[in-house]
């Protein structure tokens, strides 16, 4: 598990009908089935939580996951007031039921 950090995002990303991320990781060793499993915890409860299945992974390789998301309608999206500094996304690898690493990052809406 690694120290809890910051990410400083613009708040009109919350009006966005989609946003796009991107997720870089490397390894070492050979995963035979990379799995990963994220919860978005406002005020430490658990919002929303998505599992995505990577599987294999190839030792030495630095590999790109990217993936968009769809907003939620405005009238169910809660504002940057609200979220700012009380959402943590926790973000677990595993390969297959083993942990492999933990990160857990708390976002701030910038004006």
């Amino acid at each position: 598990l690694t120290a809890e950090r910051e990410a400083h995002i613009p708040a009109r990303i919350l009006k966005c009908r989609a946003v796009s991320r991107e997720v870089n990781f490397s390894s070492r060793e050979l995963l035979e089935s990379l799995k990963l499993v994220q919860r978005v915890l406002l005020d430490g409860k658990c919002m929303e939580e998505w599992f995505f299945d990577f599987g294999f992974v190839i030792p030495n390789s630095t590999n790109t996951w990217q993936q968009t998301i769809e907003a939620a309608p405005s009238s169910q999206m809660l504002p940057a007031s609200v979220l700012n500094g009380n959402v943590v996304i926790e973000t677990s690898f595993f390969d297959r039921d083993l942990l492999v690493c933990k990160a857990k990052t708390r976002i701030w809406y910038d004006e």
